[in-house]
């Protein structure tokens, strides 16, 4: 059992008048657990990880506008309003609607990166992407040629907003009447278009047996479509979504998962819109 598997809900419940409301369930960095409180539906996340406490910042910060709204936040204990929505933005890539789904993922985005002040503490994307370049110097090839493109980018940043830093398919929830809210920020700062390069790698990280950002075709539809959702200069998305690959495929072969294929295919296919 790993520290955080052994974080226990019991204080919370009694802290905040919770009642369970459905089976607790694991990340790798959290415990969740579904309750109610007065009647109405949250989730309770407990986590001592450093990104995920964060992240509860960032949400709380944001207010419930483009993210999920915070009740209550202590520590490593976050309450969040539960979505109720039955839609899910993964399965609407799956099956012909993965351009609105791009839309979505954009429109979130946009909210999100509303300026506001008094943001709280956020890591810098130079500190996040500090993991590619041992990866460069190992592989070399494409990983190599992402640490170069990040290295130019991280050194001129633009349009320096709040990132969520994680925004893809199913970090993106349907709340109902409140719309298509993010969950599970990481909290940092950088230039805005870094937060749209996942979404060209989703949601076949999530579940290769099932993909759509690797069929053939899909990756130019998809630039067109958050080029002009975004309001984003297309050749510097493709830098970012090649570093932003590269990066992420660092991280999987540090755990040795072969889902860095899926980062690296996608990192070959912005290289060639690129030359």
């Amino acid at each position: 059992m790993t520290a955080f598997e052994a974080l226990p809900f019991g204080p919370w419940l009694s802290l905040w008048g919770l009642v369970p409301d459905g089976a607790a369930f694991s990340t790798h960095h959290a415990r969740l657990l579904p309750v109610t409180r007065a009647g109405q539906p949250a989730m309770l996340k407990l986590t001592r990880q450093p990104d995920e406490i964060r992240g509860g910042a960032v949400m709380a910060w944001w207010a419930g506008d483009g993210a999920a709204p915070v009740l209550a936040r202590q520590d490593g204990a976050l309450l969040l309003a539960r979505a109720s929505g039955t839609r899910n933005l993964a399965d609407m890539a799956r099956n012909g609607e993965d351009d609105r789904a791009s839309r979505i993922i954009c429109d979130v985005a946009a909210r999100l990166h509303v300026g506001r002040p008094n943001p709280p503490d956020l890591m810098p994307l130079p500190e996040w992407f500090r993991a590619l370049e041992p990866a460069a110097r190992t592989q070399g090839g494409v990983m190599a040629q992402a640490w170069a493109t990040a290295q130019a980018l991280l050194a001129e940043p633009q349009q320096q907003v709040v990132l969520h830093g994680d925004l893809h398919h199913d970090n993106i929830l349907d709340f109902a009447d409140s719309g298509w809210l993010a969950i599970d920020p990481h909290g940092l700062w950088g230039e805005r278009a870094f937060d749209f390069a996942n979404i060209f790698t989703n949601p076949d990280l999530s579940d290769p047996t099932r993909p759509v950002a690797t069929r053939p075709g899909t990756f130019q539809r998809r630039l067109d479509c958050v080029v002009k959702a975004a309001g984003l200069d297309r050749a510097r998305l493709l830098r970012w979504i090649l570093a932003w690959t590269g990066l992420s495929a660092a991280w999987f072969m540090e755990d040795g998962d072969p889902k860095a294929g899926i980062d690296l295919q996608i990192a070959e296919l912005a290289l060639a819109e690129l030359s």
